[in-house]
């Protein structure tokens, strides 16, 4: 019995490029017809004929990297649903932030799964950072027991720190004594990666690899040099002391090491310029049997070393200067670009800037933006020509498919009812007072958008109503593939 009836909306979804008229309806969470004329003696919500889109799996996240974990499911899920995110991905793993402890996986996870619990308003996942040999060890346990089948390389954390120059990453890894997280471990975690996948050949498409791609080496000379030479600041010195080529030559590395190991499944994370994805497109074509997907992030779509509203802006790797804008927005419509992210990282004023303020340098590295995701896409997307089918596909439909979300990223029947409704002409102005985020500041401060994600259903239940945050926390953790 259809227990929720959603009437006079547009559905979006990926394999059509415009929306179609239909009704959707909903029972026990899940999707059971889509069709226009349909009629039920169970609740009935009017869309008024919005746009209703999958919801967003944003496939890119970190919670509890500068505030408890605890605290950043509840604040930070709420503002996913402020933008139309009903499935977060967050990146997880041991060191100084997120726990601030090592050890392994075994003991470390149940501790994440046990803060995290009954606090979030979206569904939730986590990927997994190998940080030690012991953890390469535990991979086939992790997508066995608890159900994490991705895994990630921070690739200049080995000679460069998070937030910039740092002469102790011994200490900020909490690495096991003797060991490094160098090229060789990288090279191990992959061959770890591709045994699991061959142990697993039933899961083996959806367990896969992503790679933060610069180079410490290169980082490390320019912001020396950059600093040195004191002739620009703020956003523009720190994009220029994480040059593009650093980007490409870390793609190039990872994408040989791939090879060598056999490992097909490679995720290149936030990539930020035109080297870098000109890096990315050459390695496609010289090594055809990797599968690899190409990510980018909204705020570098959105925002450039002059538009950002301030060093509030500083992220890892950097925002660019316009032209690296422009250019990420060719590949993104060529369909290079296989899915868009916030890489979401609440980091609170007290937290973000340095004293003085205004030293980027001094600032530390991230930004939450999950709020402004789908807006942000179709208000520049739809400026520049992208269709609504390949915006859903960005953002629902391929990095659920990849990492292993069989349930959700499709308004079709048997999916879970997740759905966003879109107003494509409500203009707004962004002001971070409005975000449901703990976050006081946002680079997006001032941009206007020309579409508002009105309403959320998360499995049918409705998080966000016009605008506003309802209800109880009611978002699960999801063992993948689900």
């Amino acid at each position: 019995m259809t227990e929720t009836l959603l009437k006079n909306v547009k559905v979006v979804t990926h394999d059509r490029d415009e929306p179609v008229d239909a009704d959707i309806a909903i029972a026990g969470g899940r999707i059971v017809r889509v069709e226009p004329g349909l009629s039920t003696d169970g609740e009935v919500i009017d869309g008024g004929g919005k746009l209703a889109f999958p919801g967003v799996v944003d496939a890119h996240q970190h919670w509890g990297i500068y505030n408890p974990l605890s605290e950043d499911t509840e604040s930070e899920s709420r503002a996913c649903a402020q933008g139309g995110v009903t499935t977060a991905l967050t990146y997880m793993r041991t060191g100084m932030y997120y726990l601030n402890r090592g050890g392994p996986y075994a003991e470390f996870f149940p501790e994440v799964l046990k803060q995290s619990e009954g606090r979030a308003y979206v569904d939730y996942g986590f990927h997994l950072a190998p940080m030690s040999s012991g953890h390469i060890d535990e991979l086939p346990a992790l997508v066995e027991r608890f159900g994490v089948p991705s895994f990630k390389i921070f690739m200049f954390y080995g000679g460069h720190g998070l937030h910039g120059r740092s002469d102790d990453q011994s200490s900020f890894l909490m690495l096991p004594e003797g060991e490094r997280y160098d090229y060789a471990h990288f090279e191990f975690v992959m061959r770890g990666v591709q045994a699991v996948r061959e142990r697993l050949p039933d899961l083996a498409g959806e367990i896969s690899l992503s790679l933060h791609c610069e180079t410490a080496e290169i980082m490390t000379a320019y912001t020396r040099l950059v600093e040195e030479a004191g002739q620009v600041e703020g956003l523009a010195a720190y994009s220029a002391s994480r040059p593009p080529h650093s980007e490409g030559l870390a793609v190039f590395i990872a994408s040989y090491l791939a090879h060598e190991t056999g490992l097909t499944n490679v995720n290149l994370l936030h990539l930020s310029s035109r080297k870098a994805m000109d890096a990315a497109v050459r390695m496609a074509a010289t090594f055809p049997a990797i599968d690899f997907r190409r990510e980018v992030t909204i705020g570098h779509l959105l925002a450039d070393v002059d538009t950002a509203d301030g060093i509030g802006g500083k992220v890892n790797p950097p925002i660019r200067p316009r032209e690296d804008v422009e250019a990420l927005w060719e590949y993104v419509l060529d369909g290079t670009v296989d899915w868009v992210v916030s890489d979401h990282a609440c980091c609170r004023e007290e937290a973000k800037f340095g004293t003085p303020r205004e030293n980027v340098f001094l600032a530390k590295s991230g930004f939450g933006g999950a709020e402004y995701l789908l807006p942000g896409l179709i208000t520049e997307g739809r400026r520049r020509g992208l269709p609504y089918g390949r915006i859903a596909a960005l953002t629902s439909r391929n990095p659920a498919e990849r990492f292993g979300l069989r349930g959700k990223g499709v308004i079709a029947p048997g999916f879970d009812a997740d759905i966003c409704l879109v107003d494509p002409a409500r203009p707004w102005t962004v002001r971070a007072r409005d975000s449901e985020s703990r976050q006081e500041y946002t680079p997006f401060e001032g941009f206007e958008m020309t579409a508002r994600v009105t309403d959320t259903f998360v499995r049918g239940s409705r998080v966000l109503d016009d605008g506003k945050i309802v209800g109880a926390p009611t978002g699960r953790y999801l063992p993948r593939p689900v």
